[in-house]
């Protein structure tokens, strides 16, 4: 284990923001990640597993403990409908190489920065899929025994941008492995109306499904691209609100509209789209706030607008934007990118 201290962890962030870990150590091989749990266990200090960085805020002061690089990298083994992942995988890779053999299941979370191990913390989703969906199994490493554990797609508790991995039990288990269920003769997932207005009629095939999406991605500014200040964000800031279906009337008339843009989620509740309240409160595509602002092409990105800005320049227009939109609407938003301090 090669370890190193006080690094900066803007660089391994989208965002491009961030100040120091104290230790940092990048791991290639599961001994290695043993050996620095081990480390930081000894000298009783807290430890962070740092994926993509894609969903990732990290404060200016920087994080006291040993952050663990993951770089347990390997092919992904494919036995009929099972592709089995390890979590230091290229997430876009791997979707990648599925659709390029003929299988479907992801291809629509094709562009989606960051690695496989990451996708079933968050339950990754995105235009009509996420990976609760496919995962048939996840491989973890349990902290407190240090012991493998293996868990059943029913026993990983996904919900709407959660799993047992960052709620019930965060801060207990590192992914290591994912094994999706993917068709080799199903049928892409055209539910996004960009993409059905792209393929009208057609039945495409996975790999076709996968490049439209990046496309779909590229168009709004969700592809990682140097030097493009679009992509100096950590994807969508906020998760998009679950509400009682009673309380539809009241915003459509605080926002002075006859109708509010909605789907399903559950009997009685119902998601609204986050980006569609900061339109409403005045949070508008290309906002600016100092060194920050948000996307020109996505208004759910908060992005590093100069490539200059802090954490706390981000801070502050999260603060502006879930204050506004709780004044108008009762509505609190809830933030996606994991905050490390």
């Amino acid at each position: 284990m090669h370890l190193e201290r006080n690094v900066s962890l803007a660089p391994y962030t989208t965002l491009r923001i961030g100040g120091p870990a104290r230790f940092y150590t990048r791991v290639t091989t599961y001994a290695e990640l043993i050996e620095a749990l081990g480390f930081a266990r000894a000298e009783g200090l807290p430890s962070f597993l740092l994926g993509g960085g894609s969903n990732l805020l990290v404060a200016d002061e920087g994080y006291p403990g040993l952050v663990i690089h993951l770089g347990l990298a390997g092919d992904t083994v494919v036995d009929g409908e099972l592709h089995e992942v390890a979590a230091g995988t290229e997430w876009d890779s791997f979707v990648r190489g599925a659709c390029e053999l003929g299988y479907s299941g992801v291809e629509c979370l094709a562009g989606i920065p960051g690695l496989a191990g990451g996708t079933p913390v968050q339950n990754v989703g995105a235009y009509g899929q996420e990976v609760a969906q496919t995962i048939a199994r996840v491989t973890a490493l349990d902290l407190e025994t240090l012991a493998t554990v293996s868990f059943a797609n029913s026993e990983c508790r996904f919900a709407y941008r959660q799993s047992l991995f960052n709620s019930t039990h965060r801060n207990r288990y590192i992914v290591t492995a994912v094994r999706f269920r993917l068709s080799p003769e199903g049928r892409p997932n055209l539910t996004y109306a960009d993409l059905k207005q792209h393929f009208g009629d057609a039945r495409p095939a996975p790999l076709e499904v996968y490049e439209a999406v990046r496309g779909i991605r590229r168009s709004k500014g969700m592809l990682l691209v140097e030097d493009d200040p679009d992509s100096r964000s950590a994807g969508s800031f906020f998760k998009n609100p679950v509400i009682p279906v009673g309380q539809l009337e009241g915003i459509a008339k605080a926002a002075g509209v006859a109708s509010v843009p909605n789907w399903p989620s559950g009997v009685e509740n119902a998601k609204l789209p986050a980006a569609w309240l900061l339109d409403q409160a005045g949070f508008h595509k290309g906002f600016a706030l100092g060194e920050v602002g948000i996307s020109s092409r996505h208004t759910l990105a908060l992005i590093n607008r100069t490539g200059r800005a802090t954490c706390v320049d981000i801070l502050r227009l999260r603060d502006a934007i879930v204050a506004e939109v709780q004044g108008r609407f009762g509505i609190r938003l809830e933030q996606e990118p994991v905050y490390l301090a």
